[in-house]
């Protein structure tokens, strides 16, 4: 089990299920950990480098992003952290980010370009997804006609739910939801648009926005992970069928086939399931960047 060392007199101000994080005034430090969580619960088990190749992969979206997606990255550089972090970092790898703190907006902004997860359980019962009225006829895994918007509550003790677009209106206000949305989709079709000359399907992913002092949404959290996302690969792709995939939906399968009943506490991995899992973030950073996995990077 990864242990990371802070210091001695820090304690994180805030752990997510996740993310550590330490308020430093203006600026947080956020330091994912390699815990990971199924069904809103942390399981047992830590994944091996999961944190540092998270934090990659979202520090990697946002340098492709330019100066075209406002975001909360400041900096990656352990110098740029005051002490007695600066010092720690150096040990920490790239599971780190110095990030502006941010108001955070109380939805989570789900983007969805192909039907499967709840979504599919509720177009089999309703034709609807978050009361979005779809085609009939449409299979499991098949691709939407445009991407649709579904925003979600977010819970920090758990599980999130599907609301309707009216109701994240009455959460957020329907001019900051329309601006949300608008972005949402952006980020998403762009991230659909690169991982597709990658040989990546990226069906849906989650964003979370948040704003200082009122002013424009700016993108937060972490982006286009494998635990934000469902990554599958193209050639092993047919539509009717659940592809395999670079995300922990690859946990989730294992989980379901126990007698969890998804609550805590959460039963332990076996050694494949973890060495399984690490593999597939591995790999799906070495697709998405171009680069073999190193804990260095």
């Amino acid at each position: 089990m990864t242990q990371i060392q802070y210091p001695a007199t820090h304690a994180p101000d805030h752990s997510g299920k996740v993310r550590d994080i330490f308020d430093l005034g203006d600026k947080l430090l956020l330091v994912a950990s390699d815990r990971l969580s199924a069904y809103d619960v942390v399981l047992p088990d830590q994944i091996p480098d999961k944190g540092a190749i998270l934090t990659s992969i979202t520090r990697f979206w946002m340098d492709q992003f330019g100066d075209r997606i406002p975001h909360h990255l400041l900096s990656v550089a352990a110098s740029d952290l005051p002490e007695p972090f600066a010092e720690c970092a150096q040990h920490w790898g790239p599971r780190f980010m110095l990030v502006r703190k941010l108001e955070m907006f109380p939805i989570e902004c789900i983007v969805r370009g192909y039907i499967t997860g709840s979504g599919w359980k509720e177009y089999q019962q309703h034709g609807t997804v978050c009361g979005i009225e779809l085609p009939a006829g449409l299979r499991d895994c098949e691709q939407l006609p445009e991407p649709i918007f579904t925003p979600s509550t977010k819970n920090d003790h758990g599980h999130d739910e599907n609301i309707s677009l009216e109701r994240a209106a009455e959460l957020v206000g329907a001019e900051r939801l329309a601006e949300l949305q608008q972005r949402s989709l952006e980020i998403y079709s762009f991230g659909r648009d690169y991982a597709r000359e990658r040989g990546i399907i990226l069906a849906d992913t989650k964003f979370e926005f948040g704003c200082i002092d009122g002013g424009p949404a700016i993108l937060g959290d972490e982006v286009l992970t494998p635990d934000s996302s469902r990554f599958w690969p193209a050639d092993e792709y047919t539509v009717g069928e659940q592809p395999p995939s670079f995300d922990k939906q690859y946990v989730r399968n294992h989980l379901s086939g126990t007698d969890w009943d998804k609550k805590p506490p959460a039963p332990t991995l076996p050694e494949d399931v973890i060495a399984g899992t690490c593999a597939r973030y591995q790999e799906i950073y070495q697709k998405l960047t171009g680069q073999p996995w190193s804990a260095n990077a």
